[in-house]
């Protein structure tokens, strides 16, 4: 089995360097990372620029190599590339992520939009996530990427992406592993002012999350607050039916 492992945290990360070395033991692995930080690029493709692709040492794998892209250039080009040498990917992964990619932050993860790069062509994906931007706890992540990994396969071709995420605490503190949909990710936003002259003004961004009043419910969030792993299965169909068949009714003409 073929494996193609990406991240959106950098080809150093201590995620990728676990979750390669703990999928080793399930197949052939090929690292495709980009050269630096490259968190909430969402599924950004370089356009209109070259990508570069190097060589790298990367313990236990079959093959590594940086590119200063994104991630989803990341894991396409690991696949084309791979293939035009006769090696077919049959499953990607990506991560282990510094910090959850939970709820509606999905949408701007380059973790989930790596995993999604595979899915659009057509292969099983897993995203993989610690619920720390300073993680100290891999192993329950690392468990459950390979377990996961059977029943994953049998997603190819429906455009899913597998996402778990698991609380930065040792594996056996782990309360269980729950089926989560994803909920909205809320926060208290600020933009400090860092900078200004006479017609400009710079700013960075900061945000907290904001706590909903009752975390009983079955999201996954609310799960990883209460000590559980989550695993959350999303699709890449952007459709709204409902609302289609409304815009029929509208009879609009030209």
């Amino acid at each position: 089995m073929n494996i193609l492992v990406s991240n959106d945290d950098g080809i150093g990360a201590e995620g990728i360097k676990r979750l390669a070395a703990a999928l080793t033991k399930m197949g052939d692995v090929y690292v495709f990372a980009p050269d630096r930080q490259r968190s909430a690029s969402s599924h950004a493709l370089t356009i209109g620029k070259n990508l570069t692709v190097t060589g790298t040492d990367f313990p236990g794998v079959s093959e590594a190599y940086y590119v200063d892209g994104t991630p989803a250039d990341c894991v396409k080009l690991g696949i084309y590339t791979l293939r035009e040498r006769g090696i077919d990917v049959d499953i990607v992964y990506s991560g282990i992520n510094h910090g959850g990619n939970l709820g509606s932050d999905t949408m701007y993860s380059g973790t989930v939009s790596a995993a999604a790069e595979g899915a659009f062509f057509g292969k099983p994906a897993v995203a993989v996530s610690v619920n720390s931007h300073n993680p100290h706890h891999f192993d329950g992540a690392c468990i459950l990427a390979e377990r996961v990994l059977p029943f994953a396969l049998k997603t190819g071709n429906q455009r899913k992406v597998v996402s778990i995420n698991v609380p930065d605490i040792p594996a056996e503190e782990v309360k269980g592993v729950a089926a989560a949909k994803l909920g909205l990710m809320q926060y208290e936003e600020r933009f400090n002012v860092v900078g200004e002259t006479e017609s400009s003004r710079t700013y960075q961004y900061s945000g907290s999350p904001v706590e909903p009043p009752d975390g009983s419910d079955d999201t996954d969030a609310s799960l990883l607050r209460r000590g559980y792993a989550a695993i959350s299965m999303i699709k890449y169909d952007l459709n709204d039916y409902e609302g289609l068949n409304t815009i029929k009714k509208w009879r609009i003409k030209l």
